[in-house]
């Protein structure tokens, strides 16, 4: 399978069965491995986190550089023999450098939040202040969380939306970062589903002086594809994922300018991790050349389509689609006025094979627990294939169950949509 065509091709979860040697080795594992694909071919995919690794990526996974220790960076590891761990290295960074034009590209950061501790580290020192989005109205828990190394050893200091439309307010922004001097500012979030305005934030840090930090790990994938707009060309740091829409391993990625490029490292080694994942390494290697074909274009472009009539659907039911729609994978809708909370509805939607996850919306008058919202992202289904009749098929269904809808009709047309787009496995 070539680099293009893995990047539309699958094998039917529903006939994926563990190899011998593990199912003669560990036949626990390997039967709870089998209810996972099992589970994942039954219904439709609709967390906004979660996609498909293609095939080319999972092979590179499971290469003979699972077990490499290679601590360090190329030409200075602190083991022999890796060479082929430092070319490999050196191709990843190279494809994501192009990929995104990017001065210096990091790729062992192993998530997304491990990823966003090294840029603190790198850029801040513990009780500084920084500005991001709040939690409440879209921002992640590496951003301010006290459950969170960013709440613990920062002061986080939350920007919202307006009320009125749900769009980040650049006004409170540039307020906050006159009256508290931030020594960074993170523009982004994991639930705003409109693309920020980099330019903007670029321009506020410059007025106090502050680092201005891209959290772009949602839309990594759209960046890649041109499908959004890059904060490489306005950022001092881009935080990213290789998973989600990007469609490689679960891992992070900083792209950063040249300057900062030796704090960045230092930061990810050794401050903060220890020898990489070059398996991982290597799969974010194939994930980056992936991306740089016409058909992940595509499959954005079907994504991004595919959201916009998710939201529509939903819309129709009653739910309202935060700020009116979206621009990315992201559809986030109060469903309030339909009388479930975001709980109930997760757990409702789960029922019947539709996987979606409950959300906060901004001014939700609901417990954190409970929430008033939920999120769904279109990447795993627009991988099967599914473009926007089906989305909005699937954006009737969750909206139609919410608001009261017998669940057994719907889990049968659940059942039957999964059966039409069957390569759940992704692999």
């Amino acid at each position: 399978m070539t680099l293009t065509d893995a990047a539309h091709g699958f094998v039917d979860h529903r006939h994926w069965e563990p190899a011998e040697a593990l199912r003669t080795a560990d036949p626990e594992v390997a039967d709870l491995l089998a209810a996972e694909a099992e589970r994942r071919a039954g219904g439709l995919q609709l967390l906004a986190g979660e996609n498909l690794a293609t095939e080319a990526v999972l092979a590179a996974l499971a290469g003979p550089l699972v077990d490499k220790y290679a601590e360090g960076y190329p030409g200075h590891r602190h083991h022999t023999g890796c060479a082929v761990a430092d070319a490999t290295e050196l191709l990843a960074v190279s494809r994501a450098r192009t990929l995104f034009a990017a001065e210096h590209a990091n790729v062992q950061a192993r998530s997304g939040t491990s990823a966003m501790l090294a840029t603190c580290a790198a850029l801040l020192r513990p009780g500084d202040a920084v500005l991001a989005m709040s939690l409440e109205h879209g921002g992640h828990l590496s951003c301010g969380s006290r459950a969170n190394f960013s709440g613990r050893w920062f002061d986080f200091i939350g920007y919202g939306v307006r009320e009125e439309d749900g769009r980040i307010d650049l006004d409170q922004v540039r307020e906050l970062a006159k009256a508290h001097r931030p020594k960074a500012i993170v523009a982004g979030g994991i639930s705003y589903p409109r693309h920020p305005d980099w330019a903007a934030f670029r321009e506020i840090a410059d007025e106090v002086d502050a680092y201005l930090i891209a959290a772009a790990g949602q839309t990594t994938g759209l960046i890649a594809a041109g499908a959004a707009p890059s904060p490489v060309p306005y950022a001092d740091v881009v935080v990213a994922a290789t998973h989600k829409l990007l469609r490689g391993p679960r891992g992070g990625l900083l792209l950063c300018t040249g300057e900062l490029a030796e704090r960045i490292d230092r930061a990810v080694f050794p401050f903060s991790q220890g020898g990489a994942a070059m398996n991982e390494v290597a799969a974010k290697a194939v994930a980056f050349a992936q991306a740089a074909t016409p058909e992940f274009g595509a499959y954005i472009r079907r994504a991004v389509d595919g959201a916009r009539a998710l939201a529509g659907a939903l819309a129709e039911t009653g739910a309202r689609p935060l700020t009116g729609g979206t621009d990315t994978h992201l559809v986030v809708a109060d469903i309030g006025a339909l009388g479930m909370t975001g709980s109930q509805a997760e757990r409702r939607c789960a029922a019947v094979g539709l996987m979606l996850g409950k959300c906060a919306v901004p001014f939700d008058p609901a417990p954190a627990v409970e929430t008033s919202g939920i999120r769904l992202g279109t990447g795993c289904c627009a991988a099967l294939g599914m473009g926007p009749a089906e989305l909005a098929e699937a954006g009737a269904l969750v909206g139609g169950l919410i608001a009261g809808a017998e669940p057994d009709p719907v889990a049968a047309r659940v059942r039957e949509l999964a059966r039409a787009f069957p390569g759940n496995a992704g692999r």
